[in-house]
Formats: C-alpha cells, structure tokens, sequence
C-alpha cells in the first residue's frame, strides 16, 4: 500500500508540474505577442532565418524558449519530488579552509592536464578532510542545485543537475569545483565521520536512455562513480527503481497540455 501511495504522490507531482507550467508558458507568451521585447519576438531578428519563412521563423524562437523553460521544469518538478523523501536544501554554508582550496586547485589542474596521469576519483574528496581548523577562514556560501539529506540514514547528498549534460571544458571544471567546495564545506561543519556523497547528474540521456553515456568533457573532470544520467537521476530523488518509469510514464499522459498551450501560441504569433 506505502508502495502505491508514493506512486501517486509522484505522479501528482508530476502532473501538477506540467499543467502549471503549460498555463504559465501560454499565458506568458500570449502576454507578450505585442511586445517588441517579449521572448519570442526579441528572437526573430536573424535576418537569415527570416528569408527561410515566418513559420521558420517563428518556430526556432519558440523551440528556444520552449528548451530553456523545460529545463527550469524539470529542476523544479526533481526538487519537489525529492521532498517526498528527503530534507532538501539548495545552499551549503561554513567554512572553507585555505588549505582545502589549494588541494581543490592541484586536482583540478591534474584533472585538465591530459599529459598527467590523475584521472578523477571519488577517492579523492578524502583528500579535502581530516583538515586542522584555519582561525580566520572565510565563510562562504554555495548555491547548491541539490543538497539532500536521508533521515533514515543521516547520509548528505550534493547534486549537480544539468538537465542534458552538454558542458565545454570550462563549465566542466566550474561544477567539480563547486561540488568540491560544498564537500569541503560540509566535511568542516560536520565532522570526518559525517556521510557525504557527490553526484553530477542529467535530466535524460543525450545519447539515448540504455546507451552508453560519454560526454568527455564532463568524464574528464567527473568520475563515472558520480555520475546519475537519465534515469539513475529520477530513481534517485525517487529513491526506487522504477522511479523513472513514473515519471516518463506521468510526464508522457500530461504533454498534451503543453501541446495544447504551444497549439495556442501559435495561432496567435502566426494567424493573427
């Protein structure tokens, strides 16, 4: 019966997710139709997609917003899902030791040297405790994509979310180090003994759901331990197999509203 229940409890996330964001996405851009500055029509000035044709036009200004603004939806809807299960917080707090920023830098610097033999490892947070207190050491504070808490088992989850994953080599580097620093963070606040793992993960498989995930620049900074691609993530902040088929599942019932809102949109931008 638990079982069931926290099947729904998801899936009305879910759908709750989606038909607030469809409204949201229709009305908004149905706001701005007469708005020189609105979202789309401050993207349909490349004069060389112009000469493709209005409906050319006005489809890839739409796509774009519709990409970035699916991405914030699912953030949201994984978060909101999370707290069904665990203590969620999106900071980490404390401080960060001179020390700790020096050993954070030798690895990174490891890490994008192709002619050093260090490949990342999650052997190497170890590295970052075990640290003497620094009297004077900065407070710093991160925003944290996820900073999740288990209150069975008091383990301490930090998550970075990139819905598709597709980051060059400098975003890359950026994320393990903000990963590192809220380790470093967490290690000082909580003690040598306190539970803390680390996670980069994505929304979907950008190269298919079952195949293998390789995006390079990501794996040169990230270790595959760390890694929750597609649907490891949402049977993650599910916290059961199975997780991801729920979602896709829930997700896939309510698209027509999207559907529905971009039908809207449409006659509006382009039949008007």
């Amino acid at each position: 019966m638990r079982e069931v229940e926290t099947e729904n409890s998801i899936r009305q996330i879910v759908r709750s997710s989606v038909e607030s964001y469809a409204s949201g996405f229709e009305a908004r851009h149905l706001a701005e139709a007469d708005d020189p500055d609105g979202t789309i029509n401050m993207k349909i000035h490349n004069v060389f997609i112009a000469a493709l044709g209005k409906d050319i036009q006005y489809y890839t200004a739409l796509v774009r917003s519709l990409d970035s603004s699916l991405g914030n939806l699912l953030e949201r809807m994984a978060i909101n899902i999370a707290k069904l299960f665990y203590e969620v917080h999106q900071s980490v707090e404390g401080p960060l030791y001179s020390s700790q920023t020096k050993i954070i830098a030798e690895l990174l610097e490891g890490y994008k040297n192709r002619n050093n033999p260090l490949k990342p490892s999650i052997d190497h947070y170890r590295r970052l405790r075990d640290m003497e207190p620094e009297s004077g050491a900065g407070i710093k504070t991160h925003v944290s994509d996820y900073y999740l808490i288990d209150p069975e088992t008091q383990r301490h989850y930090l998550i970075e979310l990139k819905i598709g994953g597709d980051l060059d080599n400098k975003k890359a580097r950026a994320e393990k180090e903000a990963i590192f620093e809220q380790y470093a963070i967490l290690s000082n606040l909580l003690g040598n003994e306190a539970d803390i793992r680390c996670f980069f993960a994505t929304a979907y498989n950008r190269f298919g759901e079952g195949k293998e995930w390789n995006q390079t620049r990501v794996l040169q900074f990230f270790a595959r331990e760390e890694l929750l691609i597609g649907r490891d993530f949402w049977d993650f902040v599910c916290c059961a197999r199975g997780g991801y088929e729920i979602v896709i599942d829930e997700y896939s019932a309510s698209a027509h509203l999207i559907m529905k809102a971009l039908e809207s949109i449409k006659g509006r931008y382009l039949h008007d």
